[in-house]
């Protein structure tokens, strides 16, 4: 196993423990969330509205924060050197450089056209 974070987790303290799980749910939660909204209403993530501003402006901060965190921090820690992983990082280092230039065009977006239609 790469991470091992099952025998990880089990170290710590029975509330961290729960925190650890917790902040785990929300991020995964939050990630499917965002992609539901984008697959399930994108006309409205660009329809210049003040909620679209501010839904957008909340993922691209997301998606930019997620970024920021994964080049600041993680480079700190080695992963083992197997192809699979690495295709696996780039890949999801893609994906992460996508949704944050994707979301903060299109906060940009709706800025231009709510601003117009003040």
């Amino acid at each position: 196993m790469v991470f091992d974070w099952y025998n990880d987790v089990k170290k710590l303290k029975p509330l961290n423990q729960e925190i650890v799980k917790t902040y785990g749910r929300y991020i995964v939660g939050l990630n499917f969330a965002f992609g539901l909204i984008a697959v399930l209403i994108p006309g409205e993530l660009k329809n210049g509205s003040a909620l679209a501003v501010a839904l957008t402006g909340l993922i691209a901060a997301y998606w930019v924060g997620k970024v920021a965190t994964q080049f600041t921090y993680y480079p700190m820690y080695s992963i083992p050197n197997k192809p699979i992983l690495k295709i696996g990082e780039v890949g999801m280092n893609t994906l992460f450089i996508s949704f944050a230039l994707i979301y903060v065009v299109l906060v940009v977006w709706n800025i231009r056209l709510f601003v117009a239609a003040m």
